[in-house]
This record gives structure tokens, C-alpha cells and sequence, in this order.
């Protein structure tokens, strides 16, 4: 998968093609949102049926980006299931899944909105996680500096010569930096919304997913 690379807070990130951030000295893997169980969580509610497929396309592309990173260390920012009832129904599946990914790694799950306790999966539950200069949580805060975080999944509309790119992204700028969500049944948030725009300043930059990720000024409302 390609990325772009980039410097923030004093280190060099990888923001990957898939959505995932690697910081190569920690050998560090980073996703934000995988909502695991969304259909799960949808139909017990009474909501749109969806193909039960989700969970099953999520953990297969996070497989496939721990093979091509080879990360000692990971870390999942939040609403990794899409709420604690979901990771009740789904939890073995998930644990037969992340089991032989888990192995011989440390991996880290930090809390989220939507699954804002532990869940019997293997690995350490903490509430924010800090590294160095680098500080992860799942919502960004007022101040942040060299902060990642994610829970917005932010999403852009780049304008060409011909047509517009419409993709997931990350957004940052000096201060801060958050990841688009993983999850397969995940929506988005224009990064023009106030919700995100209030966050960063006019030097903010997007990272646009997919096979060939592009870095471009993030546009402003």
C-alpha cells in the first residue's frame, strides 16, 4: 500500500493509503474506527438490514496492512466496535480472528464513544496513550499539541480540471492530526464541517486515501 510521508511534532509518520498511520520508529501501527459489529449494532436496533459482512472485510484489510508493515506495537483509537452490545455478540469471532495477529505483538485499545470500556479480546484497554511527543486519544481536545486522534472520519471533496476526488482522509496541520476511519460500513464528515475546521488553521493539509494517495491543502468552508 503507498503513503505519504510526513513530519509531525518532531517524527516522520507514514499516513497509508488505507487509512492506517505507521510511525516507523515505535514500529507502530495506528487505526482509528473500526466499528466492528456496525450491521450487528444496525439490526438490533431495527434499522436498514446490511450484508453481516462487515466485521469479516475489516479484519481482513487489517490483516493485510500488519503484513505489509510488520508493526511490533499497535494501537486502535477508538470505537473499535461499533458499541459494547456489538462486541458481546461478535466477540468470538473477533478473538479467533485477532488471536495468531495479536501474537507477539503489544496492542493497544484505547477507549471511544462508542465502546467506552473493555472488551475480552486480548491486549491492554487505556483510556489515552502517550509516546514521546506524540499523544493519542480518540477525540482531539481544545489545546493538543502533537496530538492524533480520530472519531470525526473526515472526508474531502478535492476539485480537478476534470471532475472532484471524493475520498476519506487524514487532516493536520502543526498541532494536531486525525485519522479517517477503518471500519468497512463507516460514513464520513466533509472536513469543511465547523466540527472539524475549528480544529485546525489555515495551513492544514489532507492526505487522501486509496491505491495512490495525494496530499493536498485542505479546503476551507
Amino acid at each position: 500500500m503507498a503513503q505519504v510521508n510526513i513530519e509531525f511534532a518532531g517524527e516522520t509518520l507514514a499516513l497509508r493509503g488505507s487509512g492506517m498511520l505507521y510511525w516507523p520508529r515505535r514500529r507502530m501501527l495506528v487505526v482509528s474506527d473500526l466499528h466492528l459489529g456496525k450491521s450487528e449494532r444496525i439490526a438490533r436496533r431495527g434499522g436498514t438490514l446490511l450484508p453481516p459482512f462487515d466485521t469479516a472485510e475489516t479484519l481482513d484489510r487489517l490483516a493485510e496492512e500488519l503484513t505489509q508493515t510488520a508493526p511490533e506495537n499497535v494501537l486502535c483509537l477508538g470505537d473499535s466496535f461499533d458499541d459494547l452490545a456489538a462486541a458481546e455478540a461478535i466477540k468470538d469471532e473477533v478473538k479467533h480472528r485477532l488471536a495468531p495477529l495479536q501474537a507477539g505483538r503489544r496492542w493497544i485499545w484505547a477507549e471511544g464513544n462508542h465502546d467506552p470500556g473493555p472488551v475480552d479480546i486480548g491486549g491492554t484497554h487505556v483510556a489515552e496513550f502517550t509516546d514521546g511527543p506524540l499523544s493519542f486519544r480518540h477525540i482531539a481536545t481544545a489545546t493538543g499539541a502533537g496530538e492524533i486522534s480520530g472519531h470525526y472520519h473526515p472526508k474531502v471533496r478535492i476539485k480537478l480540471q476534470r471532475g472532484a476526488l471524493v475520498r476519506p482522509c487524514f487532516v493536520f496541520d502543526n498541532t494536531r492530526l486525525i485519522l479517517p476511519a477503518f471500519g468497512a460500513y463507516t460514513g464520513g464528515l466533509w472536513v469543511t464541517d465547523p466540527a472539524i475546521a475549528q480544529l485546525f488553521g489555515a495551513q492544514a493539509k489532507v492526505v487522501l486515501t486509496g491505491k495512490t494517495p495525494h496530499l493536498f491543502p485542505c479546503p476551507r468552508a
